[in-house]
């Protein structure tokens, strides 16, 4: 199975950090932000990840030399000329995304953090023939962002951005589950996943919303980085879980200071980092 991360960016909103490293390689409690969605890929089942990256490519090349073997993923970069948007990058990706198996992949935001219930979200994918499923979130104020307007079935009706009056409460979490098909909506230019694709499956009663029940936060500037790192320890379990899932152990109990893996007895999370 594959995947794509949107890396492209250059982290403007979360200067001073990418001053000197692109946003992915930012560090989030105690490993690159992009690890971490690397290792929950992995536990899902994903072998192969697409790195679509706009700003200094060769910083990324560095990364994946490092990374690639104690990760145990094979790491593609897809470069773009110009920046592409959020679903320019799929087209331009799709020979490495579509390997002709009919097998969904994920797409991802390189600056959202969160517990990654990938596997439970591919199973809701493949349950329902969805053409594209969107992890979403429940938030206090949603007039902050773009809302989705969701049926009893979990399809997505209609979204609304900002909206002034209450229409709901759950919004796009960053985070996708796609079956090739949808690639075939995609032109190869700049242009906007939220925007101008997922509308067009909504319309035609193929886009669900699988809802995160757990942690979540947008890491995109600086004061909600510092917000998800407080936050990512008092909710240490998903670090845990990811690190451990990603190395293929069996997970037999987690609490929020230790896990109990299989053959390994009682691993500690320190106190201010996930388990390494």
């Amino acid at each position: 199975m594959r995947a794509l991360i949107l890396v492209g960016g250059y982290g403007t909103r979360l200067r001073p950090l990418t001053l000197t490293v692109p946003k992915p390689l930012v560090e989030f409690c105690n490993k690159p932000m992009i690890v971490h969605q690397i290792e929950a890929l992995k536990g899902a089942g994903v072998t192969e990840v697409v790195l679509a990256i706009n700003y200094r490519p060769e910083v990324m090349m560095g990364f994946i030399a490092e990374w690639e073997p104690k990760l145990g993923v094979k790491i593609h970069i897809s470069q773009e000329k110009e920046p592409m948007g959020t679903a320019g990058p799929l087209a331009l990706a799709r020979d490495l995304l579509d390997d002709g198996s009919g097998q969904p992949f994920f797409v991802l935001n390189s600056d959202v953090a969160c517990e990654y219930p990938l596997k439970e979200m591919l199973d809701y994918h493949r349950a329902r023939g969805a053409e594209a499923t969107i992890l979403v979130t429940k938030v206090d104020d949603p007039s902050k962002y773009g809302v989705l307007i969701i049926n009893e079935y979990g399809q997505v009706q209609q979204f609304v951005e900002k909206p002034k009056e209450f229409v709901g409460d759950k919004i796009n979490a960053g985070i996708y589950c796609c079956s090739p098909k949808v690639l075939d909506r995609i032109e190869l230019r700049p242009t906007s996943i939220e925007k101008e694709v997922f509308p067009h499956v909504a319309a035609d009663g193929g886009l669900y919303a699988f809802t995160l029940g757990g942690y979540w936060m947008d890491v995109g500037q600086p004061k909600d980085y510092l917000k998800g790192e407080a936050q990512a320890g008092q909710h240490r379990q998903w670090l845990m879980r990811a690190s451990a899932s990603a190395a293929g152990k069996e997970i037999v109990l987690c609490t929020p200071r230790a896990l109990v893996c299989k053959g390994l007895g009682v691993l500690v999370s320190g106190t201010k980092g996930p388990l390494r």
